[in-house]
């Protein structure tokens, strides 16, 4: 849907409406995981009472009937925009998805779909959910939930979600019908959790590198985190590459603990200061799993908050290297509390520093949060994004790690090994494409079209043979686009990056996300840079 609405945009205000909304995720999550722990008392006085008898003025004496409660969610919203950009106002309605994705589960029955032909198509099943283990699959259809029929019935995908998803345990039908053998099944389960793993993918890349990809920080990160660190230990990994591109953040504890795992006895991790101008320092431990082979960590100007914390942890002790291009900016935190109804605000209590005592929060001006948020995308205008001799650097805020090297606060975490984007933003907007449901749509309907071309044993074969059919994927995506108008081109110059993108989201659809990050980072240039690090070239 997102795709339809915006297919006809420039290249320029597409980019900007991107960046946008990458960011607003950055700006809701980082902070405290205890909700509601204030310790501020009601403040009564003249100017707040004057708020309680305009409201009563307008719900009782006003000519027209208004939505008092809309009107207060108006008024709460526009003094927090008043505040820093990191500051929200949360409705309730809001309120349930953002719980769901930090808590790292959801109550449902775990599939993910597209609608084809105004039928639901399950485009995934997802791991450990209640629809795997009752044994649908990938392009089984849904056809009738209880006794609600779902097609051809022009519901929005708000609708189906709520449909599916829901708290209660009772058991429910699901009538499918299943393409590839052209039959009806009934399906007899009940919702339950549902994860939603942040640790998106482990593996080794050799036999002695390792590679762990984090998406956010929530309440179960740390356990996923350190199974997975474990299991490449086990392995007898010498290097490690933890991959916090586009990380904007989440909870500072997992923050924390996953830098214990690679810091040496009592080394600091962050420093955070509270309102009152109290400092907390955090250490590390003894405990750590992996203290002593060597770390690369890569991020990206869309890695913020507690990815700032690991990599200015990292940085500062001089434990490993950063690998990428410089962070988003942001180090201030976040303390979520309740407003009543079911409302929230996510408000800035504290400020955190670098073992060095370095801010990496960027300077903002409160009453433009749009200039604040779009600053991402001027950095393809000033040229950092092609030229690291671009990053702006204050010299007033220069501070030296323990083996001497000049590190700088006051935007973000600048990395040790510099990845350049030498692409256009056309190029850059083209790419993007390739990597978002535009593509995993049209892949899905290929092979729903013709499913005995993908029938692979296993992830290790599919993984390790070339993409089938290479020529006829090419032909059919570039009717697919220009049949739905999108402008997207393949040539010689991204043509690679479109098979490797194909192969791709066949392996999510058909097998996992770990297997899809595997081939995506056969591509990637921060991968080959790591590599070409620890061999020496």
């Amino acid at each position: 849907m997102l795709f339809l609405k915006i297919r006809n945009m420039k290249t320029d205000s597409f980019f900007l409406f991107l960046i946008i909304l990458l960011s607003i995720g950055i700006g809701y999550m980082f902070g405290s995981n205890k909700l509601g722990t204030s310790n501020s008392q009601p403040i009564t006085n003249s100017n707040v009472q004057k708020l309680n008898t305009l409201v009563s003025y307008l719900a009782n004496d006003y000519v027209d009937k208004i939505n008092t409660d809309s009107l207060v969610g108006v008024v709460i919203k526009s003094i927090v925009n008043e505040l820093d950009p990191h500051s929200v106002y949360i409705p309730e309605i809001q309120q349930q998805s953002l719980s769901e994705s930090m808590q790292g589960n959801f109550m449902g029955i775990g599939v993910s779909f597209f609608m084809v032909q105004d039928t639901i198509a399950v485009v995934r099943v997802l791991k450990e959910g209640p629809s795997e283990k009752a044994g649908l699959r990938s392009g089984d259809r849904i056809l009738i939930l209880d006794q609600d029929t779902l097609y051809q019935k022009n519901l929005s995908s708000a609708d189906i979600i709520s449909k599916l998803k829901g708290s209660s345990v009772a058991p429910i039908q699901l009538s499918v019908y299943r393409k590839k053998s052209d039959s009806i099944f009934i399906f007899n389960f009940s919702r339950g959790p549902v994860p939603l793993p942040s640790v998106s993918s482990s593996y080794m890349i050799n036999d002695e590198t390792g590679y762990i990809k984090i998406n956010r920080f929530s309440q179960t990160t740390y356990t996923e985190f350190s199974i997975a660190l474990q299991s490449l230990v086990n392995q007898e990994i010498q290097h490690l590459i933890l991959d916090l591109r586009g990380n904007p953040g989440g909870y500072l504890l997992p923050a924390k603990q996953i830098a214990d795992d690679f810091l040496s006895n009592q080394k600091p991790i962050v420093i955070v200061e509270s309102n009152n101008g109290i400092r907390e320092r955090t250490v590390a431990s003894s405990m750590g799993l992996f203290e002593k082979g060597s770390l690369f960590v890569l991020v990206d100007e869309n890695s913020a908050s507690a990815s700032e914390v690991i990599a200015g942890a990292i940085q500062d002790n001089d434990r490993g290297l950063i690998i990428g291009r410089r962070t988003f900016g942001k180090g201030l935190v976040q303390q979520q509390m309740p407003l009543g109804g079911g409302d929230q605000i996510r408000l800035t209590t504290a400020r955190y520093y670098t073992p060095t005592g370095r801010s990496i929060q960027r300077p903002y001006d409160a009453s433009n949060r749009d200039a604040y948020y779009t600053e991402v995308q001027e950095r393809y205008t000033t040229g950092e994004m092609k030229d690291e001799t671009q990053i702006p650097v204050n010299d007033s805020l220069v501070f030296t790690t323990p083996k001497g090297r000049k590190v700088f606060g006051g935007g973000g975490v600048s990395p040790d090994l510099y990845i350049s984007s030498k692409d256009s933003p056309e190029e850059m907007w083209n790419n993007y494409f390739l990597r978002s449901n535009v593509l995993n749509n049209f892949i899905f309907l290929e092979m729903d079209s013709n499913p005995k071309k993908y029938n692979f044993k296993n992830s290790a074969q599919f993984f390790n043979e070339p993409l089938p059919y290479k020529e006829d994927f090419i032909e059919a995506f570039k009717t697919y686009c220009a049949e739905n108008s999108f402008p997207i081109e393949i040539n010689d110059k991204n043509e690679a990056i479109f098979l490797n993108s194909a192969k791709a989201f066949i392996a999510i659809q058909l097998f996992d996300e770990n297997l899809y990050n595997r081939i995506v980072n056969q591509k990637d240039p921060f991968i080959q840079k790591v590599l070409g690090t620890i061999d020496g070239s």
